[in-house]
């Protein structure tokens, strides 16, 4: 609470403000008094089950995130913590902010500039590396290595698996395809997301060269039927 009160709603002034409509029916923002209590949820699973199995359950959860839509009575931003093991970390915590607040690149750098290292706060953020050094040949193996395999996949397999879901093997049924001759339209979600490690994160920095890390995260979309 003292670290959303003290750190993250100064960081900007929407973050305590609704979208209001003025008297012309211009839309513009009006300052309100924050009850951060409003703004935290903290989901409930079932206890003891594996990473693997609590994946399903973040999935939905996160599904169940972007179905909702902000209130308009309270600032456009909410925060979600999950108390679980998945396969990908111990825990999450989930910042759900409305694009009205800012573009992904600038939420992210706020986000990240609000942190601090917890041997050293007076020192910038920093993140570890696992990555082992490479000699030069092993460099170069792995360079030869990723061409043929890129060519594979992008070239023949794909052109392939492309002639044959055309011509002789049917579409598998998704959310997105149902199959059905007769459909309605009922409401359907469909989610697609990748992780990157922060190795992959601090590699595409040095390759752009940008003075701060650059962060890639999700959009979850919305479909009709």
């Amino acid at each position: 609470m003292s670290f959303l009160k003290d750190v993250f709603l100064p960081i900007n002034p929407r973050f305590s403000s609704i979208m209001v409509t003025g008297k012309k029916g211009e839309k513009q923002w009006q300052r309100v008094e924050v009850k951060l209590e409003d703004h935290i949820n903290v989901p409930i699973f079932p206890i003891g089950l594996s990473p693997d199995s609590y994946d399903n359950y973040f999935d939905d959860c996160i599904s169940e995130i972007a179905m909702n839509q902000f209130p308009q009575n309270k600032p456009l931003w909410d925060i979600h913590i999950i108390k679980y093991p998945t396969s990908n970390a111990a825990g999450t915590i989930i910042f759900n902010l409305h694009h009205a607040l800012g573009d992904g690149y600038s939420l992210m750098g706020a986000l990240l500039s609000s942190l601090q290292r917890a041997d050293n706060p007076s020192l910038p953020l920093t993140f570890p590396s696992s990555q082992r050094s490479e000699s030069k040949s092993d460099r170069l193996s792995r360079g030869v290595s990723q061409l043929f395999s890129s060519i594979f996949n992008t070239t023949i397999y794909d052109f392939g698996w492309c002639m044959l879901k055309s011509n002789l093997i049917e579409a598998d049924r998704t959310q997105i395809r149902s199959g059905e001759k007769e459909w309605s339209f009922d409401q359907l979600q469909y989610q697609l997301y990748m992780t990157f490690s922060l190795d992959h994160i601090k590699f595409i920095k040095d390759k752009l060269g940008v003075v701060r890390s650059t962060y890639i995260y999700t959009h979850t979309h919305v479909y009709n039927n």
